[in-house]
């Protein structure tokens, strides 16, 4: 996010970063997922409030995370509007990448990725939302009113496309992705497309 205020490529920065032998800057995401590191640290910061500042403050920085994310898919949306005048918002289509709360599983639970797609959906706009690891969606009562849409059709149908999760999937189309005119990428999946 500060890289994104500051307009540098934070993916570029990470990989110049790496180059270091004894450096290993983990890769930014649409926010922290899962049973456990989205929600134990809050149980730590309970218990010793006073002793364990940095680590709310960790939690809020990536809490918030979605909500940034959400904010550039809206910005995008309004990009469309603009170029194409006749277009209401109740036209606009958003693809979701990714709904699990890490790369190639089906792990719905503290998903960020989830709850940004959810959040989209009640924009108002035409929402296709790709989950490749999930083939019964009728076996993850989380989705909720989530209807899944192949991610060829997403890719060729949609006008913003908001990639979440780094699905192996999802990279072997980064090319065409990439090639798109309003990418809303929260994990580098088009960085080195």
């Amino acid at each position: 996010m500060i890289c994104d205020e500051l307009k540098i490529n934070v993916w570029e920065l990470i990989s110049l970063a790496n180059r270091h032998p004894r450096v290993n800057i983990l890769q930014p995401g649409a926010g922290v997922g899962g049973h456990c590191i989205a929600v134990d640290p809050w149980f730590i910061v309970d218990s010793v409030p006073n002793q364990s500042k940095i680590i709310r403050t960790a939690r809020e920085v990536n809490d918030h995370k979605p909500e940034w994310i959400i904010e550039k898919v809206k910005a995008a949306i309004t990009d469309v509007l603009s170029a194409s005048p006749d277009k209401k918002i109740s036209d606009v289509k958003v693809a979701c990448l990714g709904l699990a709360f890490k790369p190639d599983i089906d792990d719905l639970r503290e998903s960020p990725a989830l709850s940004i797609t959810k959040q989209i959906a009640a924009i108002g706009c035409q929402l296709m939302a790709v989950e490749p690891n999930i083939i019964d969606a009728k076996e993850h009562p989380g989705l909720g009113q989530l209807e899944l849409a192949e991610l060829n059709h997403a890719i060729d149908q949609a006008d913003v496309v908001c990639v979440l999760v780094k699905h192996r999937e999802f990279m072997k189309q980064s090319h065409a992705i990439a090639d798109l005119s309003h990418v809303v990428d929260a994990v580098g999946l088009i960085s080195n497309a």
